[in-house]
């Protein structure tokens, strides 16, 4: 469904993406894993089209990224941001309808609003939460909220940046476990980028190792324990010695 070719992107002398080739097959859910500050979120954005490459081709179902039609092809995609990205100023249901409110979607404010509480009983959020604001919910709800905000327009294609950041082990499961079900669910396509090793576990179908601005080794998620490849090693038994150099 998405296809990246020889995708490369620098900031001044800062090579971020050094040539990146991957393939995200319709309904599966791929995770990218790799350390903090390798490229994963500027590879999200790419996708995106929020950063332009410096070369290379990225296609969605055949169509260049480049040349989309921007308001069409964003409406194909819902997306959980790392730190919940909600608004402080705007109420619980208010955020995860904002997308409903706006553009070729726009529903009317009641419709909106049944539509934002039901997604929010989808990912366990009583109908009363639906009129708090963000300040006012833990930090596990936040990003519940985000997760029904990501769904609420029943995107094509879901991304997840970094989603169990910050939580604690249980709610990580949660979180990582009603992914799993409403990616499923939806038949949606779906990629992740993160580090924690049990989201990965919990949530893909292939995983992608990115390291040093390119794909070092792609696979189903059940062969990713057996790989020989030395970065996957380093990385999912967090070892200080191997290829990936450790900040000392």
């Amino acid at each position: 469904m998405i296809e990246l070719s020889g995708v490369t992107k620098s900031f001044g002398p800062n090579h971020v993406l050094r040539g990146i080739d991957l393939t995200l097959p319709r309904g599966q859910s791929m995770v990218v894993i790799g350390g903090s500050g390798t490229g994963k979120s500027v590879l999200l954005k790419c996708i995106l089209g929020l950063v332009r490459p410096d070369a290379g081709r990225i296609t969605l179902d055949g169509e260049d990224v480049a040349t989309a039609e921007r308001e069409a092809f964003l409406a194909r995609f819902g997306m959980l941001f790392q730190g919940g990205a909600l608004f402080d100023s705007l109420k619980v249901w208010e955020n995860v309808a904002f997308r409903l409110q706006r553009g070729p979607l726009k529903r009317s404010r009641e419709e909106a609003r049944a539509i934002a509480v039901e997604k929010l009983r989808r990912v366990g959020l009583k109908p009363e939460t639906a009129d708090l604001f963000p300040a006012e919910l833990s930090g596990g709800m936040q990003k519940r909220v985000g997760l029904a905000r990501a769904i609420a327009a029943e995107p094509e294609i879901i991304f997840f940046d970094e989603p169990t950041t910050g939580l604690d082990p249980i709610m990580s499961g949660v979180i990582n476990d009603l992914i799993r079900e409403i990616v499923v669910e939806m038949g949606a396509t779906a990629m992740t980028i993160t580090h924690d090793m049990s989201s990965v576990r919990a949530i893909a179908d292939r995983v992608a190792m990115l390291h040093d601005g390119l794909i070092r080794w792609t696979g189903p998620v059940a062969e990713m324990d057996a790989t020989p490849d030395p970065y996957v090693q380093q990385f999912i038994h967090g070892r200080a010695e191997g290829p990936i150099a450790s900040v000392r």
